[in-house]
């Protein structure tokens, strides 16, 4: 497989970066990032604790400029804009560019709920239980729930939690989906599950996953990005790549040492 067989429409990428810094007050904690995502594939960012992978990850849809000590240099083009424009709102960003936390969160709310909540703060007109299926059905969760819709969100198994997650997510009709080690709280069978629903997913959607586990990243992405800290602690790229090769013959001695275990 080549970057020509993803989904690269008209010539472009879903998602792209040119020369990003974040700092959060005068600490600069990742430099100079420059990164094309492809439409329809998964990415996993890698990289030892501390690298800044969940720093990238949140300047995607501007869930940063939540911390008041964050500031982000640097573009991020997303059709065709730069999100850091001034005259761009970030929660419409928000909105096309939707987000699956470490943990799950769903809201103290049912099931139906957690997936409606968004949708129709949204403005959302069409038939809501036809939306809230569709959602529960791509989450691979509507069997599981679809006889308990009242209950609540919390009475869930870990695992459905975060596939709820990712239904809510689903339901505002994002563009990319963002994933902040989506599986690293959930036991290996609700893992597996969760891999395999993004899968299914990258035939809809762009996935940009940050991931702790190698195993992982090499199961379930088609490109990865290696992020490491500089002598400052600042975190920067180090390779990029289809998962393959970064895997089998990554280009950088730092990606090589990462990869076998050698630091990190």
């Amino acid at each position: 497989m080549t970057p020509r067989d993803y989904g690269i429409r008209n010539g472009k990428y879903a998602i792209e970066t040119h020369h990003m810094h974040i700092y959060y007050g005068a600490f600069l904690a990742v430099k100079e990032i420059n990164l094309k995502f492809h439409s329809r594939a998964i990415t996993a960012l890698i990289g030892p604790s501390g690298c800044g992978k969940s720093t990238v990850l949140r300047a995607f849809n501007r869930m940063n400029d939540l911390v008041s000590i964050a500031r982000t240099e640097g573009e991020v083009i997303f059709q065709g804009r730069n999100i850091y424009a001034p005259d761009i709102d970030p929660v419409e960003v928000r909105r096309r560019i939707g987000m699956v936390f470490q943990k799950p969160n769903p809201f103290p709310k049912s099931i139906y709920e957690n997936v409606a909540w968004g949708a129709r703060i949204n403005g959302y007109k069409g038939n809501m239980d036809e939306l809230v299926e569709q959602s529960l059905r791509q989450a691979a969760l509507w069997d599981e729930v679809k006889d308990k819709l009242g209950q609540s969100g919390l009475s869930l198994s870990g695992g459905q939690q975060q596939r709820l997650c990712i239904a809510r997510a689903i339901a505002i009709k994002p563009e990319i989906i963002l994933m902040d080690e989506p599986a690293s709280a959930l036991d290996p069978i609700a893992t597996l599950r969760i891999e395999e629903l993004i899968q299914e997913l990258k035939q809809n959607y762009t996935i940009i996953i940050v991931t702790h586990n190698m195993q992982q990243a090499a199961r379930a992405s088609d490109f990865t990005a290696f992020f490491t800290v500089d002598q400052n602690r600042a975190g920067y790229l180090v390779e990029y790549g289809l998962t393959n090769n970064i895997f089998t013959n990554p280009q950088n001695e730092l990606t090589e040492q990462y990869i076998t275990g050698r630091f990190g």
